[in-house]
């Protein structure tokens, strides 16, 4: 990230950068990066799509979305924790989406460790649990961390429980995308709007 602030759209709409000009990325910050999401599933699909991320950029996996969610059966826990041998062979062979083994095993792994947490609240109730207190607004891009310590916290807490590919960066990444952090930045339109 660079050291550029919001950017004036040719909307008269100002933007974080990276949000700004391509029109993917620009309808992904203006009608979903950082709010909030409801329900398992939501949850788990952005668990599951920042960690296939990883390594790639973020246009890739929107690009790749409803492959994703098909492949995932639209992210339902009890579907994906069921799939075996044979939906693993499906799912490398699928050029719809990023083929991964370790993501693909990560992806399973983590749809059966989201159906466990529900005898303890659930996934949704258990990431929202490491929101931390509000932070000011970032001025720049530069000054939007990539970790924090809610998201080393959330990455151990979701380790212990069996989860995979849920490092401390994918995890604010996650925790940006759901609306846990507004990272907006300062002058963006979309500031303040996560809840």
């Amino acid at each position: 990230m660079g050291a550029e602030g919001a950017v004036l759209g040719d909307d008269g709409l100002a933007r974080c950068p990276w949000g700004a000009g391509d029109p993917v990325m620009q309808a992904y910050h203006d009608t979903e990066w950082g709010l909030r999401v409801h329900g398992e599933a939501a949850h788990l699909e952005r668990l599951t799509l920042e960690a296939f991320q990883s390594g790639l950029s973020w246009r890739t996996i929107l690009d790749k979305r409803e492959r994703f969610r098909a492949a995932f059966a639209g992210f339902d826990a009890d579907v994906v924790a069921a799939y075996g041998p044979a939906e693993v062979e499906r799912l490398m062979g699928d050029a719809g989406i990023v083929r991964n083994r370790r993501k693909v095993d990560a992806a399973i792994a983590n749809a059966r460790a989201t159906v466990a947490l529900r005898d303890s609240g659930g996934l949704e109730a258990f990431i929202w649990s490491f929101r931390p207190a509000p932070a000011p607004a970032p001025r720049t891009s530069a000054d939007v961390p990539t970790a924090s310590p809610e998201s080393l916290a959330l990455s151990k807490a979701l380790k212990k429980a069996g989860f995979a590919h849920v490092g401390p960066t994918t995890m604010y990444a996650l925790m940006e995308a759901v609306g846990l952090v507004d990272d907006h930045l300062e002058g963006c339109h979309r500031r303040g709007c996560a809840d």
